[in-house]
């Protein structure tokens, strides 16, 4: 008779892991996280709080190179000098570079997942041969036009309009809150025409194409925000991006970048536990720390509940992408929660560090008012639970 195996001994409890999370990963994935973490950590962590300031990311174009040489621009794309990293890489990216700014893993965010990912999922093959290799690299930064000024949730009525003339297509609209749009070297538009919606790559030295940036934001600071602006833009026919007619082709866009949104959440949210954490240690008042107070253990201890719950989400829903088995209202499901909880994990981490929670000496106020936008764009709150109502249910609420 064989003897049962002896349990192996337990592991010391992480208070950074308590789930034993990282055990869930492989080694080229802890490799990606580190790289990521590291390359935040030398360029952008020392600066942030000055670019939040000042309102502006200067050298936004050398960053973008740099983010290209450690392979983090359509990081999960295959070939055209993309890294083909698994789903799991890619989130685990955009958490440490939502660990250090929202602003940060929304450039590398439209970048791969809108731009790059709609050119290389219905663009021709001279298109990707075109573009992709530039914007992997770093070397061309694109945006993704599809919000307007009075059209937000509901995409199917943009009023942007392409209409041909001869074998050109002529273009006029506008476009708003578009990230990247006054740096992008290429625009990938999305318009109605007489077909029915279709997308365009628009290259933005265009006559009659102009992005002005959108200033006095008290959101994404650090983050290049425009409106794009086409009065008779004239692209010639190979522009049109072939592979997809319809409202499909946005929508399965946006599912894209929102998944790496469920992971950066969660890197907001923990560089605030970190840092209510480290305050709680070391702030003392009555004679004694504060995190040895119970009210303040018990918000400690919920922050952590919610913070790796998330995680652990974020890491099935990439699971499942890397199987080909996520579907968008799945993805709905983590967007709605994570960046949700993101927002009370900072909230509370605020109510840690008391006043000084609102000094830029510290992420909290930073990180608590980048996902407020976090929380509108690519799906707001009310339009996630309105696709978990529909498929929970199977009556669509958006209309009647």
């Amino acid at each position: 008779m064989t003897a049962p195996a002896q349990p192996s001994k337990r592991p010391a409890f992480d208070p950074g892991d308590p789930l034993g999370l990282d055990e869930l990963l492989d080694p080229e994935d802890l490799a990606v996280r580190d790289t990521v973490r590291t390359w935040a950590a030398d360029r952008v962590l020392p600066h942030v709080s000055e670019w939040y300031e000042s309102g502006e990311l200067p050298g936004i174009r050398e960053l973008a190179r740099e983010l290209g040489s450690i392979g983090a621009l359509g990081m999960s794309l295959e070939g055209y000098g993309c890294a083909g990293a698994s789903a799991v890489q890619y989130g685990l990216a955009c958490l440490e570079l939502e660990a250090a700014d929202s602003g940060i893993r929304s450039l590398v965010s439209v970048q791969g997942s809108l731009a790059m990912y709609a050119i290389w999922k219905y663009g021709s093959e001279e298109q990707k041969q075109r573009w992709l290799p530039s914007m992997a690299a770093g070397e061309t930064i694109g945006c993704f036009g599809l919000t307007e000024p009075d059209i937000g949730s509901d995409p199917a009525a943009l009023r942007t309009y392409a209409k041909r003339d001869g074998t050109d297509w002529v273009l006029n609209g506008r476009k708003m809150w578009i990230t990247n749009g006054s740096v992008a070297g290429v625009a990938v538009v999305w318009a109605q025409t007489d077909e029915g919606m279709r997308g365009f790559a628009v290259p933005t030295g265009t006559p009659g194409f102009t992005a002005p940036e959108i200033k006095h934001k008290w959101s994404l600071r650090a983050s290049v925000t425009s409106e794009l602006v086409m009065d008779d833009v004239r692209l010639p026919a190979d522009a049109v991006l072939p592979g997809v007619t319809g409202l499909k082709g946005p929508l399965s866009c946006l599912s894209h970048a929102r998944y790496g949104i469920v992971w950066g959440a969660m890197g907001a949210a923990r560089s605030c536990f970190e840092a209510a954490v480290d305050y709680a240690k070391s702030r003392e008042q009555f004679g004694r720390p504060i995190g040895g107070f119970q009210l303040t253990q018990a918000k400690l201890a919920d922050m952590a509940v919610e913070l790796h719950k998330g995680i652990l989400l974020a890491h099935h829903l990439g699971r499942r992408m890397d199987a080909g088995r996520l579907r968008p209202e799945q993805v709905s499901f983590g967007k709605l929660n994570n960046v949700r909880e993101a927002i009370e994990i900072c909230r509370t981490s605020r109510t840690i560090l008391g006043a000084n929670g609102i000094s830029l000496e510290y992420p909290v106020m930073r990180h608590a008012t980048n996902l407020e936008s976090v929380l509108t764009y690519e799906g707001t709150v009310e339009m996630h639970q309105l696709v978990l109502g529909k498929a929970l249910t199977g009556l669509d609420a958006f209309r009647g």
